[in-house]
């Protein structure tokens, strides 16, 4: 559990979500408490595994939840909030084909998309509001509604763990509060 907190490891996992030209500015270890996501995707088809582009395909809309605290890396670039889980989770998945998509962000695909990686990667112009409130022992929970209706609740813990590995928790977390609280 404790190699969880080592910011060389958080980083190559936020990296893995990294869209191209961005670079991670803060990034710390936290705590999801929920996740209900969705992404609309178009010009795509469904093979049963992941989606894949196709340009006379239709419209497709993953839902991804998950409704148990799990340990979560969390960063913010300049335009981008990413999460990556810090160890492997089960999450529940709903794929519908031709959603209504009226005022919605629909994302045509350019290359192949697995259900397991949506959800991971936010640009922060999509979000509504953030509500941020202090709970115990200083840490900060944080509730993300985005545009689409979809909803994160993220604990940023005080601390980053025993051990060191984590050595600019506080200012990262610092960072990451000042672009949430933005949309408070």
């Amino acid at each position: 559990m404790s190699d969880i907190f080592d910011e060389n490891r958080m980083m190559q996992a936020l990296g893995r979500y990294l869209p191209e030209g961005e670079v991670i500015v803060a990034g710390i270890h936290g705590i999801g408490q929920a996740l209900e996501v969705r992404e609309i995707f178009g010009k795509c088809s469904f093979d049963g595994e992941r989606l894949v582009p196709d340009e006379h395909g239709i419209t497709i809309e993953v839902d991804r939840g998950k409704y148990a605290s799990y340990d979560v890396y969390i960063g913010v670039t300049e335009h981008y909030l990413i999460l990556a889980e810090c160890e492997e989770c089960r999450h529940l998945y709903d794929i519908r084909e031709n959603p209504d998509t009226a005022g919605l962000l629909v994302r045509n695909l350019e290359a192949c998309v697995l259900p397991e990686d949506v959800g991971n990667c936010f640009l922060l112009a999509e979000i509504q509001s953030c509500v941020i409130k202090k709970v115990w022992m200083g840490a900060f929970n944080c509730m993300i509604t985005m545009k689409n209706g979809s909803r994160i609740k993220l604990q940023l813990p005080k601390r980053g763990g025993l051990g060191g590995g984590m050595p600019h928790h506080a200012e990262y977390r610092e960072k990451i509060m000042e672009v949430l609280g933005s949309f408070d």
